[in-house]
């Protein structure tokens, strides 16, 4: 193995160790971003770039969602299950 190669599997194991975290702080941002909007206090300058931010978030978080899918399908197809089953809450 290179030292190429060993700097790709550092980083992508890096990546994936963000990843969640990175999203649960997008979107728990996001979320506080939403209330502020929603108390109506705000100039409209300030909406808007609230706006703008939140915006950004959602396709970050939209982004770390897909991404975490494709993992999941990639193990289960490694692992020989191919079919995806739909998740159903055990509060129903």
């Amino acid at each position: 193995m290179t030292q190429k190669d060993s700097k790709k599997k550092t980083s992508k194991k890096t990546a994936a160790k963000t990843a969640a975290p990175d999203f649960e702080k997008s979107l728990a941002e996001l979320e506080a971003l939403v209330e502020r909007m929603e108390q109506g206090d705000q100039t409209l300058e300030q909406s808007l770039k609230d706006f703008e931010r939140g915006v950004a978030l959602t396709r970050s978080c939209q982004q770390a969602l897909k991404t975490a899918e494709q993992k999941v399908e990639q193990l289960l197809q490694q692992n020989g299950q191919e079919e995806l089953v739909p998740f159903e809450p055990d509060d129903q």
